[in-house]
């Protein structure tokens, strides 16, 4: 399928690797020219090449921590003018609810909630004057079904939805969708780190662990970035004009909901 959206230019926060890279491979495949950032250059420089010489596209690379003012301000410069945005940023640590203080909490929003909205306040306009634009949030499933031990995620993506069922709508006349995407368990590093933590405190292997969290989900097995990123790069295409401020659910069938 012809996306429609050869020769646009789209912003891929944290798109070195995991999910947002395969947002970021996907949307190049479909001739877009990228803005792709990463807190480690050394990485991020390589698969920019990689895409470069892939799909013939222009790919700039800004090296930084967005959740840092200064990380947001670099990557923004950079970015002004783009038609697509995906905001992405790995999720705070698991843990018990009678640990976490308050300084964990504005960390946590730093990250997952107040990064995005920053990113989108600064986008959006340019985009509702063009007439056109999309943005995606990779956000979690723990959004539809909140997850005990990330509680820290639980709250602050679920503040992120909240902000965007509410601005969706408003950019909306203006051509502009904004739409979440809700991973379950993907084949990233993220899965890695859990599993090793619920390796330790089971005092079981990893590949134990992994096989044990597969069985949970219908499809049996993680996802993969590629299918991540073939969904994402549906909804920045011209065929996804009509669904707004919607969160869309890819975990294999794991979240147990019918509505």
């Amino acid at each position: 399928m012809d996306l429609g959206i050869q020769g646009k230019r789209a912003l891929v926060c944290a798109s070195s690797k995991g999910l947002g890279l395969g947002c970021a491979e996907a949307l190049t495949a479909a001739g877009v020219n990228l803005v792709m950032n990463a807190r480690g250059p050394e990485v991020l420089e390589a698969e920019a090449a990689r895409l470069r010489s892939e799909h013939g596209v222009e790919v700039q690379t800004v090296a930084c921590d967005v959740t840092t003012p200064d990380g947001q301000a670099q990557v923004i410069e950079a970015a002004q003018g783009v038609d697509i945005l995906v905001t992405n940023a790995g999720g705070p640590p698991p843990g018990s609810w009678s640990d976490w203080e308050r300084d964990d909490f504005i960390k946590a929003l730093d990250a997952n909630m107040l990064t995005p909205i920053a990113f989108m306040k600064a986008l959006l306009p340019g985009m509702m004057e063009k007439g056109w634009g999309r943005v995606v949030n990779i956000t979690s499933q723990s959004v539809r079904a909140p997850i005990a031990v990330l509680g820290l995620s639980n709250a602050a993506r679920t503040g992120l939805t909240g902000y965007v069922a509410g601005t969706s709508r408003q950019v909306a006349p203006h051509g502009v969708t904004i739409n979440n995407l809700l991973p379950g368990i993907h084949a990233t590093d993220r899965a890695d780190s859990l599993d090793s933590g619920v390796a330790a405190q089971q005092g079981i292997s990893i590949d134990e662990a992994r096989a044990n969290r597969a069985a949970t989900i219908p499809v049996r097995r993680y996802g993969s970035r590629q299918e991540f990123g073939a969904t994402c790069a549906f909804l920045c295409s011209q065929h996804a004009g009509f669904i707004v401020g919607q969160n869309i659910l890819l975990d294999g069938g794991a979240t147990n909901l019918t509505m």
